[in-house]
């Protein structure tokens, strides 16, 4: 009789601990687990900041609403400072936390050195602001998809701007040698060449970070260009315009959306004004872009940076895929996210076979008066 008590404890002991463990397990597994993967610090924090505000508005609007596949949705946020070096680490990191699908990663070189872990472990990836054509053209990542158009579309139409509006026929051609900014820079030289109407008269790399960028600028000069085209993100971009302003050149200034960012301006000051940039298109009149903007504003008392609204609608994209598909199976998300339209602030979008989203258009930009204007 006293072993069978000890026997009966024993096996309901047992029992609550096995109960414990799979509530815990069942717990730990009953939300969706949404990586947010980008530059939360240094230079470019004012591209991954806003997407990662994106991503938490987006996932307290649906939670309140109860969530998805009736599990609440959790964000797991890491930074990779918009390196590649850095990227694989925050990979690893989101992997480990058992993430469902990642937004991000934000620069393209981050997200070409992270894409192929997520491959591994099959987890869909979609960035709002990862340009480069050869992440969907290459067909490498079938994982990979983004709410924003890629380079070779905004070179084209960079491209076209300074010869069919701005009527150009010297351009200098400069570049920060990152995968964006040199592949953005490529695909400008070749639709240059390939026109008959301009001249290339300089093709050059620099070096990001530098403090001085005279020795390009005086290129520029001599080179006689009306205009530098430029493919490279803000820090740089600044420094040039600014140095070449200060030379009292006139030089056309055109980039990509990599400078079509709030905080370029802020740094250039007033050597920014006329500088034109492609970016995404205004959305301004969308209802729920409206909608987004004021949710950020009210929530951190300010309008959103760069990529917020292509990531705000990344996040229901990713969402709205997992809820249509009844499942976190990675085969059953990619489905739903090429065969089912989802209402956006960027519009009605689905994706196409390579992961580009059908709907999400670039248009040009001037800052005019401190502020990037559309031109129409």
């Amino acid at each position: 009789m006293k072993n069978r008590s000890k026997t009966w404890m024993f096996t309901l002991i047992a029992g609550m601990l096995l109960c414990l463990l799979v509530t815990g397990l069942g717990f730990a597994a009953d939300t969706i687990k949404l990586g947010v993967a980008g530059a939360h610090s240094g230079d470019l924090a004012s591209y991954g900041i806003p997407s990662a505000r994106a991503a938490t508005i987006v996932v307290d609007e649906i939670n309140a609403k109860g969530g998805v596949l009736g599990k609440q949705v959790e964000v797991l946020a890491e930074d990779d400072v918009c390196k590649p070096e850095f990227a694989t680490n925050t990979a690893t990191k989101l992997l480990s936390k058992k993430v469902d699908v990642v937004l991000g990663h934000i620069c393209s070189g981050a997200t070409k050195a992270a894409l192929g872990i997520y491959k591994d472990s099959k987890i869909v990836v979609m960035s709002p602001s990862a340009t480069s054509p050869a992440l969907t053209l290459s067909g490498d990542y079938p994982n990979f998809y983004r709410t924003i158009s890629s380079d070779n579309l905004q070179a084209k139409l960079d491209v076209d701007f300074a010869l069919n509006v701005l009527k150009l026929k010297n351009i200098a051609v400069i570049h920060d040698k990152g995968d964006y900014g040199k592949g953005f820079a490529e695909f400008a030289k070749k639709f240059l060449k390939e026109s008959g109407k301009a001249k290339v008269v300089l093709f050059e790399g620099v070096t990001p970070g530098a403090v001085d960028y005279s020795a390009v600028v005086q290129k520029v000069k001599q080179n006689k260009a009306e205009a530098v085209i430029f493919g490279g993100y803000h820090p740089e971009a600044s420094k040039i315009v600014t140095q070449m302003r200060k030379k009292r050149m006139k030089t056309i200034f055109i980039s990509d959306d990599g400078v079509k960012d709030d905080t370029f301006i802020k740094v250039a000051g007033k050597y920014a004004e006329g500088v034109y940039a492609s970016g995404p298109k205004d959305t301004s009149e969308n209802p729920l872009s409206i909608a987004a903007v004021k949710a950020h504003k009210d929530k951190y008392g300010e309008a959103p940076g760069a990529f917020y609204i292509n990531a705000y609608s990344a996040t229901l994209a990713l969402l709205n895929a997992i809820e249509k598909a009844d499942s976190t199976d990675y085969d059953a998300i990619s489905k739903a996210l090429k065969t089912e339209w989802v209402e956006t602030p960027i519009g009605k979008i689905r994706f196409d076979e390579r992961g580009d989203a059908i709907g999400a258009d670039f248009t040009v930009w001037q800052v005019k008066n401190g502020k990037y204007v559309e031109l129409k």
